[in-house]
């Protein structure tokens, strides 16, 4: 006898009321993660109510797949908004077991991040030569692990600290170096004393270590489905790549490496191959 629920077929009758029925009682059956702080503004993070469904639906924007959490009754999408991007409308697309692809769009508010302005020396605002075909060797390292999808889900969408500290240089902060405006702060700073341990803050796998010219030691971890997290100016790397973590893991120390002025963690949160604002995942909201 073939199933009423095979690929391409519609539930009607009795089949109908027994699909209706197991989606009522799923919520109280399954549990969901508890998502990140939303903020619908460049640099933060939209979760769009995808609805109920069987089997958890796929999203993209821009091509770049998105991060779906939920159960069956009821799925979202979380989305990374870009901090360049433009306020207004913008548009993932959704796929469902069945049907075509839906554009579901979202709004995005503006926003304005704190602004710096430093005079420092030229030597350390231009690259010389070498510095820069550095800086441009590991930036094409970096986009292949940015580019990390894994298909398995996060074990939580909410982070503790990586550690103790005061904050000591926000998401998005703007910085002016001799009326040379640089790139937004794509992470959150953290002020503690060299060797101060780092852990993971979040269970997941480490995909990439390494020393870099701006960031110094580093280490990226994939949490899975496109949430990545990262860690600079180590003062060591307790972890290889490939190696799986638990939450609390040391994974290294608090250091001064790479281009800093002192010894602090520069944390970054990405999903969807784009940084966001961390504090959005702490419980506290990174106060």
């Amino acid at each position: 006898m073939s199933s009423p629920f095979r690929k391409g077929a519609r539930p009607h009758g009795v089949a109908a009321a027994v699909l209706a029925l197991a989606l009522s009682l799923l919520p109280a059956l399954a549990g969901a993660l508890e998502l990140p702080r939303a903020r619908s503004v460049p640099g933060g993070v939209a979760l769009i109510d995808l609805g109920p469904a069987l089997v958890a639906p796929q999203a993209s924007v821009d091509g770049v797949p998105v991060l779906v959490s939920g159960r069956p009754g009821g799925w979202t999408a979380v989305v990374g908004i870009p901090l360049e991007a433009a306020p207004g409308e913008r548009v993932i697309e959704v796929q469902r077991e069945e049907g075509p692809a839906a554009r579901v769009s979202f709004a995005v508010a503006p926003v304005r991040y704190a602004e710096q302005r430093l005079q420092v020396a030229p030597g350390k605002v231009d690259l010389s030569a070498q510095d820069l075909a550095r800086h441009e060797r590991e930036r094409m390292r970096s986009a292949e692990v940015i580019a990390t999808w894994s298909a398995a889900a996060p074990e939580t969408l909410r982070m503790r600290p990586p550690v103790p500290g005061r904050r000591s240089g926000s998401f998005g902060l703007r910085r002016v170096f001799n009326d040379q405006p640089r790139k937004p702060h794509g992470g959150m700073d953290i002020a503690a004393p060299t060797g101060t341990p780092v852990v993971a803050p979040a269970a997941g796998r480490v995909i990439d270590t390494g020393d870099y010219f701006f960031n110094g030691h580093t280490v990226w971890l994939d949490h899975g489905n496109g949430l990545l997290s990262m860690y600079c100016h180590l003062s060591r790397i307790d972890v290889k790549a490939g190696e799986l973590v638990a939450t609390g893991t040391r994974i290294g120390a608090v250091g001064a490496t790479g281009r800093v002025t002192g010894p602090h963690l520069h944390w970054s949160v990405m999903l969807n191959r784009t940084l966001v604002d961390p504090a959005l995942f702490l419980a506290d909201g990174g106060r």
